[in-house]
Parts: C-alpha cells; sequence; structure tokens
C-alpha cells in the first residue's frame, strides 16, 4: 500500500466534505474549532443544564420540589427573551467573537460555582442555598443568551449549504461516542465522591469545559454573509410572520417543545427520587442509551434528508418520538426497563426529528436577517415551549399532590407523561403536515426506504 493510500484512509470525513466544498484552509480551520467547541460543549451539557443528573441532584439535596425544577427548567428557557436584542447587535456590529469571549464566556465561568454552594452558603434560613441556586442560573442563563444568536449563523456562514447536513450528523456521531465516555466518567463521580466534595469537582468539571467551548471560538474566522446593518425590530417582525414556511415551522416545533418539556424535565427527578435509580443507572440508561441510539441512527437520518426532504424525515421521527414517555407508565421501584427504553428508542427517532430541525431553521431563515430569525424562533420556542411547558407540567404535578389524584401504583407523573403524549401526538399529526418540504420525497417513500433497507445502505 503506497502513501497516498494510506493518506487517503486516514482522512477524516469532515476533510472529504471540505474538498467537495472546496473551501479554504482558513475556512476549514475555523469550523474544526467550532467542532472542538460544539465537543466541550457538550461535555459541559452533561453536567451543567438545570436537568442533568448533577444538578438534579444538587438541587434535591437543597430541598428542591417539583415547581422548583419546573422554575428552574423555566429560567434557562425564558433567557432566550434576550437574544432578540444580542441578535439586533449582532446584526449591527458585527462582533461575534467579542460576544462569546465576554457573555458566552462569563456564563460558562458562573457553573464553577454551582458546587460551592452547600460549602460556603449558610444552611439557614433553610431556602437560602435553593434560592442560591436558582440565581446562579438565572444569571448564567441570561448571560448565555448571546451564545445561540452567534455560533450558529457564525457555522451557518462558514458552511456551504451543501455539506451543512452531513457536517452536523457527522459532529453529533461523534459528540455521542464522547458523551458516552464522560457521562459514565461524571456518573462514577457522583456515586463515589464523598457528599460533601462531589458536587464541587463535577461542577468544576462541567464549567471548566463550557469555558473552553467558548475560547475555542477566538481561534474562528469572522465570516457575514451580508454587511452590517441597522434593522428595525417593527419592519424585520412584519417581514418574518409573513414568511409562511417560517411561521408554519414555528408554531410546529414550538408545540413540540410545549409538551416534550411538559413531561420530560420531570423524568430523570421522577427516576431518581421516587423510583430510587442511582446517577451510574441514570447515565447508563438515559444519557449513553440515547447517545448510542444517536451514534447508530444519525448517519442515516442525514441521508434520508438528502433524498427524501426535511419534512418527510419529520413526520416520521416525531410520530414514532411522540409515543416513547409511554415506557415510563411501565416504571416501578429500582426497574431500569422504563427508562432504557424511552432514551433508546427515542433517540433512535428523535435524533432525527433535531437533525431536520436544524437543517429546516437554516433554511427558512434568509442571509441577511438569519441571526434575528434564529433569535425569534429560539425566543419563542424556549418561552412559549420551554418556560411554559415546564411550568404548566410542574402545576399539574403540584396540583395533584395538593388534591390527592394519581395515587399508588398509577402516580401523578405517570398521568403526566401519559397526556404529554396524547398531546405530543396530536400536535405532530396537526402541524408537521402543514411545514414545506425541501424535496419531492414523501413520508411514505421514507418508509419504504427504511424498511427496504435502502437507507442504511451507503453511498
Amino acid at each position: 500500500m503506497n502513501k497516498n493510500a494510506v493518506h487517503l484512509r486516514l482522512r477524516s470525513p469532515f476533510t472529504n466534505l471540505y474538498d467537495e466544498a472546496g473551501l479554504a484552509p482558513d475556512f476549514q480551520r475555523s469550523l474544526n474549532f467550532i467542532f472542538l467547541g460544539n465537543l466541550c460543549g457538550t461535555i459541559c451539557g452533561i453536567v451543567c443544564t438545570s436537568g442533568s443528573t448533577a444538578m438534579v441532584g444538587l438541587a434535591s439535596s437543597l430541598g428542591a420540589g417539583d415547581l422548583a425544577f419546573g422554575i428552574m427548567a423555566a429560567l434557562m428557557q425564558a433567557s432566550a427573551l434576550l437574544q432578540i436584542p444580542f441578535s439586533m447587535l449582532v446584526n449591527k456590529t458585527h462582533k461575534r467573537k467579542k460576544y462569546l469571549l465576554t457573555f458566552g464566556l462569563i456564563s460558562r465561568a458562573i457553573w464553577l460555582l454551582f458546587g460551592m454552594i452547600p460549602l460556603i452558603i449558610p444552611s439557614s434560613p433553610s431556602w437560602l442555598r435553593l434560592y442560591s441556586l436558582i440565581f446562579l442560573l438565572g444569571a448564567s442563563s441570561f448571560l448565555g443568551a448571546a451564545i445561540n444568536v452567534c455560533w450558529f449563523p457564525w457555522f451557518s456562514d462558514l458552511t456551504p449549504i451543501t455539506i451543512r447536513g452531513r457536517w452536523l450528523s457527522i459532529r453529533d456521531t461523534v459528540i455521542s461516542f464522547v458523551s458516552v465516555g464522560m457521562g459514565l466518567v461524571i456518573a462514577r463521580l457522583l456515586d463515589t465522591l464523598p457528599p460533601e466534595t462531589r458536587y464541587l469537582v463535577v461542577f468544576l468539571i462541567g464549567g471548566l469545559f463550557g469555558m473552553l467551548d467558548m475560547i475555542s471560538f477566538g481561534f474562528c474566522k469572522e465570516v457575514y454573509s451580508a454587511p452590517p446593518q441597522k434593522l428595525h425590530i417593527k419592519k424585520v417582525m412584519t417581514e418574518m410572520f409573513h414568511d409562511r414556511p417560517f411561521v408554519h415551522f414555528l408554531i410546529m416545533w414550538t408545540a413540540w417543545c410545549f409538551t416534550a418539556n411538559m413531561g420530560g424535565v420531570y423524568m430523570t427527578p421522577y427516576a431518581m427520587n421516587v423510583m430510587g435509580l442511582s446517577a451510574t443507572q441514570i447515565m447508563l440508561f438515559a444519557t449513553i442509551a440515547a447517545s448510542v441510539a444517536t451514534i447508530l441512527c444519525i448517519s442515516r437520518w442525514g441521508k434520508a434528508m438528502d433524498k427524501y426532504g426535511c419534512k418527510s424525515v419529520m413526520l416520521v421521527t416525531c410520530v414514532v418520538a411522540s409515543l416513547t414517555p409511554a415506557f415510563y407508565v411501565l416504571q416501578t421501584p429500582g426497574s431500569i426497563w422504563p427508562t432504557l427504553l424511552h432514551n433508546f428508542f427515542g433517540a433512535v427517532f428523535w435524533c432525527g426529528a433535531n437533525l431536520a430541525a436544524n437543517s429546516m431553521q437554516l433554511s427558512s431563515s434568509p442571509d441577511d436577517l438569519r441571526p434575528t430569525y434564529i433569535a425569534v424562533f429560539s425566543c419563542v420556542t424556549a418561552l412559549i415551549g420551554g418556560t411554559l411547558g415546564s411550568l404548566t407540567g410542574g402545576t399539574i404535578l403540584e396540583f395533584c399532590e395538593t388534591h390527592g389524584w394519581f395515587v399508588g401504583w398509577f402516580d401523578r407523573y405517570k398521568a403526566l407523561f401519559v397526556l404529554e403524549v396524547i398531546l405530543r401526538l396530536s400536535f405532530v399529526l396537526l402541524f408537521v403536515p402543514k411545514l414545506s418540504n425541501d424535496k419531492e420525497g414523501t413520508s411514505k417513500d421514507l418508509l419504504k426506504g427504511i424498511f427496504s433497507g435502502h437507507i442504511a445502505k451507503h453511498d
């Protein structure tokens, strides 16, 4: 075997995509740093979200109840409201790098403090530690509102549309592998370290990787597809909400996020605090199971999108993913199967839905207004879909507990998950057919491709 053949075999899938698109070396280097940032950000996200195993464990130890978990999830979603002014600032100043290295970096650095709360905040009054956690979560979330409106349009401006879907699917595959390893490490630390230091160590790890995520963008070339412009919000909003493909997709994804957050926010607290699963079990049978499913399926959904279109993939994946929370109806104390089945089979399909959503979000927004379109999209889906969804779920749980509804085997959590399935499936069947498709294929063609094995075949 000659050297050229060896070199060809060792080239990464990203290199093949870059060669296909004819990308200049500085663009390739920038995309590689974006990938590195996304990788570090994913490791950060294993720890640093309101629904992570570490956060649920810390908040539970500080006395958080159902509504407190809803408020924590709502805070992270409500911060999207600031994405609109941030997006207009980005359009006017073209300083994405500056904002990520200030607001984004500070946002991620705040996570270093969470594990210190039990060590430095007095235990009396009893609410002080929990409120301190909620305050830090809010501060990090609102400062982090700049991140999405900076990096996603930045990626779009660097990446030709012909390779975006495949780039994202390769990224998600690699990230899923890393999530498996880091998820096990984090879970092991949570289960084996002494109670007084476990959260300190874990949140230091999460915060440091979050900061590395932001620092990676400091090495990226700033590219803009449109010149700086001062936007008039009323004019932009009028144009945006007359854009039918964008509006239809916005409504559909908001409804999806609402039902996903209504029950999904409470699945980890339920598994840990009610069903008695350990951090390692949650990580193995939730986070890692979902990562393995993503590794196995994400590239096939990317190929399906190229052949049958985003709408076809969205309909098939969302219908099946809507049904998987029903596995939690089978949950009994100590049983891992409902958690495993939901997260594995759910991820097989929701990874395709997320991939289609990312592609549709870019394709439905014009180049010159993309940061603002993405900001409004994130704001609406986060506030109505995320904040309202999680608070609705928490309110339902608190109401059922107060009135003594759904006790025994079919408890209030299972009732909420059944309601989630019904609403999610109804919204999918109502809204997805109204979306426009970027290919001529249909969902029936996609299903035939799945059952015939054509999607599984490599090009």
